[in-house]
């Protein structure tokens, strides 16, 4: 690192404004708030979402910033002074959206340190090699769309993966969704970043799991993120009186389903074919006590870190499900939704991120991450580096999900540190690449 930004680093001035921080992430956390549960409901393109988007470029314009919205529906935010293609981009930033009754931090949390690392940068009148720049990612968890990770995969140029017609869980298209997010379904291609536009990537999330709050680390640093499989199901049966029906001959859907969860739990409790299986969410049809199930669309969550393994437990899963086909007289219907490779972190960015926790004294510790993240996509485009902070009681996606404020003030210092390192690289000799 440069005398100059060594220099600035240690000035108050080049730290970030805890109050500033916290008081966004406390006025965030009320938009799609569930006042019953604690909860929070910010489902991708959704109406609280773009409450959020709406909120997250007020600040940023206030802050004397400037906002954009590309075709897939990301914010993008710079420097007044910057403009797109001038310099690689060092960027940082997460996603807004949340899952149904979920927590406040999973992803509001970068791109809110995002946000605050960037305007200390503006205001620092550093002018470094990389532009640093702060996106929310659109649609990362897929909550009402099942498209996860739409909006890094379209940064990445992952297109190909993408569907050209996209619906949410209720056969509603999303192309009016995306329009008044501010994209354009017609124009996805703009949004994809060519190669060598970004110098690195950096992201700083709650650790959601237990391990840095039973360790005692105030700081994780990921080795590598686990790989994700999810499959759509549809099983169709037939529809029928609940009591006049006898059970020989029904073709129950909802029967076939309850033995599919079974199937993909047993794959990864008994088996141990994949370290995590979850089927998290089922429709049936018609959903009515005295009827039985027709239809049930639900979904089969794989994920693991080894990427053989993985398909190996998809290639396990299918073969059980023509079984159950075959027991029950249903026809199950397969759609692979997502496919995320695992994906190594950058050495160079893991070094970066360790010293940057020791020079604030911050124990630290290396963990692999349990959960997705954008980074996986953006892996594709640019080095990937990523930050934890302790989750309380290792818990996520939940109303309860919490981080002290002592932590989240320090994984967003050690993101700026780490930062002002990585923008004070000149790209040609960045040792991060590794």
């Amino acid at each position: 690192m440069s005398d100059q930004v060594l220099e600035r680093a240690a000035q108050p001035a080049l730290d970030i404004d805890p109050a500033r921080l916290l008081r966004r992430i406390a006025e965030l956390a009320r938009i799609g708030a569930d006042t019953t549960t604690g909860g929070i409901t910010r489902e991708g393109f959704g109406a609280a979402d773009r409450t959020a988007r709406a909120y997250l470029m007020d600040e940023a314009r206030a802050a004397g910033l400037t906002t954009a919205v590309d075709a897939a529906g990301n914010v993008v935010i710079r420097r007044a002074a910057a403009e797109a293609g001038e310099r690689p981009a060092l960027m940082m930033g997460s996603h807004l959206d949340t899952v149904v009754n979920g927590g406040r931090l999973d992803g509001a949390y970068g791109v809110l340190a995002a946000l605050e690392v960037l305007q200390t940068f503006a205001a620092s009148g550093l002018e470094p090699h990389c532009d640093p720049v702060a996106v929310a990612f659109a649609n990362e968890e897929g909550a009402l769309f099942p498209q996860p990770f739409w909006g890094s995969m379209a940064i990445a140029g992952r297109l190909a993966g993408l569907p050209r017609e996209p619906r949410d869980h209720h056969g509603r298209p999303l192309r009016e969704a995306l329009r008044r997010a501010g994209g354009d379904l017609d124009a996805l291609g703009t949004a994809c970043w060519p190669h060598g536009s970004v110098a690195a990537y950096l992201e700083l999330h709650v650790e959601q799991g237990p391990v840095l709050e039973r360790s005692g680390s105030r700081i994780g640093v990921v080795s590598a993120i686990t790989g994700r499989t999810v499959l759509t199901l549809e099983v169709r049966g037939a529809a029928g009186h609940s009591g006049t029906s006898p059970m020989a001959g029904r073709r129950d859907a909802l029967a076939a389903a309850a033995r599919i969860v079974l199937a993909a739990e047993h794959l990864a409790a008994e088996r141990r074919l994949c370290r995590v299986a979850t089927v998290g969410h089922i429709d049936t049809r018609p959903n009515t006590p005295n009827t039985i199930a027709g239809t049930v669309r639900m979904t089969v969550d794989l994920r693991d870190t080894d990427l053989w393994r993985l398909a190996g437990a998809e290639e396990v899963l299918r073969r059980l499900l023509r079984t159950i086909e075959n027991s029950t007289g249903t026809e199950i219907e397969v759609v692979a939704e997502t496919r995320s490779d695992p994906v190594s972190t950058s050495r160079g960015l893991r070094t970066a991120i360790e010293d940057s926790a020791d020079a604030l004294d911050l124990p630290h510790e290396v963990l692999p991450s349990g959960a997705g993240h954008d980074a996986q996509m953006i892996a594709d485009l640019a080095p990937i580096g990523m930050i934890f902070v302790p989750s309380l009681g290792g818990i996520s996606h939940v109303p309860q999900e919490d981080t002290s404020d002592e932590d989240l003030v320090a994984g967003a210092r050690v993101l700026l540190r780490t930062a002002l390192h990585v923008a004070d690289t000149d790209p040609a000799d960045a040792g991060y690449r590794a």
